[in-house]
């Protein structure tokens, strides 16, 4: 398993993408809608570890309770089924079954944490080879 991403939720797209890439100086990735989600997208990138920060903005979300902001932590699998077998076998919480968003290749899912923290799966598409 590799570590993959950060999600946070936000109020505003260009003011956050702005912040984070003006301010502490992460660099801009990528931003698409998600509309079978209601969400835009959008990741950023430190230039010197790596690591990444997806933005989600969900559609007519303008506030939140404390807590929210944290959306998920994001973890690359091999082989979706397997984990996801191995995981309910400890007693695991699938939150959302694996599925493809509209114009992916890679499947994901959900699993929640013990303190209901929400953990990506995602399985990269595989090569013909």
């Amino acid at each position: 398993m590799k570590y993959l991403h950060t999600s946070i939720t936000v109020r505003r797209m260009a003011e956050s993408l702005a912040f984070y890439t003006e301010v502490l100086g992460l660099e801009f990735e990528r931003r698409r809608a998600i509309p079978e989600n209601h969400a835009e997208i959008a990741f950023v990138r430190d230039p010197e570890s790596g690591a990444r920060v997806e933005l989600t903005h969900w559609d007519g979300k303008e506030s939140f309770e404390p807590g929210e902001q944290l959306d998920h932590l994001a973890f690359e699998v091999e082989d979706l089924d397997r984990f996801l077998a191995t995981a309910r076998a400890k007693g695991v919480r699938v939150a959302k079954e694996p599925y493809r968003l509209s114009g992916g290749s890679a499947r994901i899912a959900f699993l929640l944490d013990p303190n209901d923290v929400w953990i990506e799966l995602i399985e990269p598409a595989r090569g013909t080879g």
